[in-house]
């Protein structure tokens, strides 16, 4: 079965940090490129950060640009992200996604690009 399976998430205080990973099962991810979204209650889905296959390229939303690290281990099947200085507007659920892009370069501006989905891992940035 290919699975996508976020973790990681939970409630931090404002300026503080978690890291989120995403573990592939059933497939590997070397030929994909990895994405984040998140989606807060009653807002649309947002795209946050995307890495390519090779880990070389990485894009960022404004939002999260130099606070959040995308990474990636293949040899685990694993990527991660890792939040930084979090705000309470980071307050969502968290989604990863894999998009099938031997190129070597990633977006989120077109999620249906995007061919599995994790179920989400719920981060709360709350005092």
């Amino acid at each position: 079965q290919l699975q996508l399976v976020e973790s990681g998430g939970g409630l931090v205080q404002p300026g503080g940090s978690l890291r989120l990973s995403c573990q592939a099962s059933g497939f590997t991810l070397d030929y994909y490129a990895i994405g984040w979204f998140r989606q807060a209650p009653g807002k649309e889905r947002e795209g946050v950060s995307c890495i390519s296959r090779s880990g070389g390229r990485t894009n960022y939303a404004d939002s999260v640009k130099g606070r959040f690290t995308i990474s990636r281990d293949n040899a685990k099947n694993t990527v991660y992200l890792q939040m930084n200085s979090l705000k309470p507007e980071d307050t969502a659920a968290y989604y990863c996604a894999a998009d099938f892009n031997p190129t070597g370069f990633c977006t989120v501006a077109v999620p249906s690009k995007y061919d599995y989905w994790g179920q989400g891992t719920q981060v709360t940035v709350s005092s």
